[in-house]
C-alpha cells in the first residue's frame, strides 16, 4: 500500500515536500511553509463561516458514512500512547485498523484543540477559561482574561454541527459525568463514582468543544444534544444514534487525571491511584481500559453490524508538555493556533481495509475535512479547507472494502 510504513509506530518520515520530526520542524517543506507564512495575517483575520474551497479528488474518494464515533482522550504524546505495556488495547486496535502516524494538535492547552476540532478553528483560544469568558471579567473561571489580546470564548461562528443539521444530519455530544443533559456547568463531580467523587472536578466544560458556541449555549435542542454517557448506552442499546458524536470520558477516565493538592486531604485521598494526574503510566492503562470498552459497546451496537458504514476514531487533544509540533492549517507564529504536539489517532471502521498505516501529515483540521467529506459536505469549515497548508482528508484511513461483484 502507498501510505504503508516499516516502522507502525511512526518514526519521522519524509512525504514528498513535507518532512515532520517528533520535534514539530519541518526541515524540508517547500511548498507549505512559505505559504502559511505569507498567508499568517489572513487566517486570522476572517473569524466565521465556511470557506469556499472546492472538494478535491481525495475528498470526493472519501465513501459515504451514516455514523462517525470520535472519542476524544486527553494530553498524551503519540510514543507515550504505543509503549505496549501501558495501551495494550490502543496499540491492538491501531494494529488491526487504521493508524494515522503523523497526526498533530494546534494549540496548548486543551480547550482550543475541542473547538478545533469541531469547527476548523481555535478562535484564538489558548487557555482552558471558562466558555462564557470575555476580555477583563473577573470571573473565578476567566482567569487570563485581563491578558493582552484575549478573545471572547464564545463564538458565533459555523461548527460540524450546525453544517450538519443544515444538510439533514444529527449530531451529539456524550459526556461522562456531565451533570445533566445540556448542562452549563464549569466542572462537576459525579457521585456515582464512590464516595469522595462528587466533589472531584471530573466532568470540564473546557473539553466539550460545542458548549463555546453561540448557537449550541442558546438551543433549544441543547438539552438533547448535549448528554451523558447514560443516553450513549441507550442511543447504543436502540440504534437511535446521531450521524455524528463527540464521545469525552470525565476526567479520571481520558488520561488526565486529577490533581491532588486541589482537594482537600479527605477529598484527596479518595482518588484512585491511576487517576492521579502525575502517574502518567497508571492514567494510560486506566483510559486505555476505557477506551476498549467504548469502542467494544459500538461494535456490538446494531449499527455496527449493518450494511451502513462506521467509523470510529480514537484521538487526542493534544500532546504532553509544551511541544509546538505541529502541522496542515497551524501558523508558527500564532498565539493560538502554533501546534499541540503529535498524538496518536487510529480509525476504526466496521466495513474498511485492515492493517492499514498511514504516514501523512494531519491535524484535527484534516479529520474535521474528512467529517464533512463523509456526509457529503464540502463547504469545508474555516483552516479544514487550508489545503495550501497541508490540509487534505484522511482518505485512506476511512476507505471501505470494495463490494464483491455478483
Amino acid at each position: 500500500m502507498k501510505n504503508r510504513s516499516k516502522d507502525w509506530i511512526g518514526r519521522p518520515i519524509a512525504l514528498g515536500q513535507i518532512q515532520v520530526n517528533d520535534g514539530g520542524k519541518v526541515v524540508n517543506a517547500v511548498a507549505l511553509w512559505p505559504a502559511m507564512l505569507v498567508a499568517a495575517a489572513l487566517a486570522q483575520t476572517a473569524l466565521a463561516g465556511p470557506s469556499s474551497a472546492s472538494p478535491s479528488r481525495a475528498d470526493l474518494a472519501v465513501p459515504r458514512y451514516s455514523h462517525i464515533f470520535v472519542i476524544m482522550e486527553e494530553n498524551k504524546e503519540y510514543r507515550q500512547v504505543f509503549d505496549r505495556q501501558n495501551a495494550p488495547n490502543v496499540s491492538r486496535l491501531a494494529k488491526t485498523y487504521g493508524l494515522a502516524t503523523q497526526f498533530y494538535a494546534e494549540v496548548h492547552p486543551s480547550e482550543g484543540n475541542y473547538v478545533a476540532l469541531v469547527s476548523g478553528d481555535t478562535y484564538g483560544i489558548h487557555d482552558d477559561d471558562a466558555f462564557y469568558c470575555t476580555a477583563g471579567d473577573k470571573d473565578k473561571f476567566c482567569e487570563k482574561a485581563s491578558e493582552p489580546g484575549y478573545l471572547s470564548h464564545t463564538s458565533t461562528a459555523a461548527h460540524i454541527g450546525s453544517q450538519l443539521e443544515k444538510a439533514g444530519f444529527s449530531w451529539k455530544g456524550y459526556y461522562e459525568s456531565i451533570p445533566g443533559p445540556g448542562s452549563k456547568a464549569i466542572l462537576a463531580g459525579d457521585p456515582k463514582m464512590g464516595f469522595g467523587a462528587a466533589k472531584w472536578e471530573l466532568y470540564a466544560s473546557k473539553h466539550s468543544g460545542f458548549i463555546n458556541f453561540a448557537s449550541v449555549q442558546n438551543s433549544p435542542k441543547r438539552e438533547s444534544r448535549l448528554v451523558g454517557f447514560d443516553q450513549l448506552d441507550k442511543d447504543l442499546s436502540s440504534g437511535a444514534l446521531p450521524s455524528f458524536a463527540l464521545i469525552v470520558p470525565n476526567q479520571c477516565n481520558e488520561m488526565h487525571g486529577l490533581y491532588p493538592a486541589d482537594y482537600s486531604p479527605a477529598v484527596a485521598g479518595r482518588i484512585p491511584p491511576d487517576c492521579n494526574h502525575d502517574n502518567v503510566p497508571g492514567l494510560i492503562r486506566r483510559g486505555d481500559a476505557i477506551v476498549a470498552r467504548i469502542v467494544a459497546k459500538i461494535q456490538r451496537s446494531p449499527v455496527w453490524r449493518s450494511s451502513q458504514n462506521v467509523a470510529i476514531v480514537v484521538t487526542f487533544d493534544e500532546g504532553a508538555g509544551k511541544s509546538r509540533a505541529g502541522c496542515c492549517g497551524i501558523d508558527p507564529s500564532s498565539s493560538g493556533n502554533f501546534g499541540g504536539g503529535h498524538i496518536a489517532t487510529i480509525v476504526v471502521t466496521n466495513h474498511g481495509p485492515r492493517g492499514v498505516v498511514d504516514n501523512t501529515p494531519y491535524s484535527h483540521y484534516s479529520l474535521l475535512r474528512t467529517v464533512e467529506d463523509a456526509f457529503g459536505i464540502h463547504e469545508y469549515l474555516r483552516h479544514a479547507a487550508d489545503t495550501s497548508k497541508g490540509v487534505r482528508p484522511m482518505t485512506p484511513l476511512f476507505q471501505t472494502k470494495p463490494t464483491p461483484r455478483p
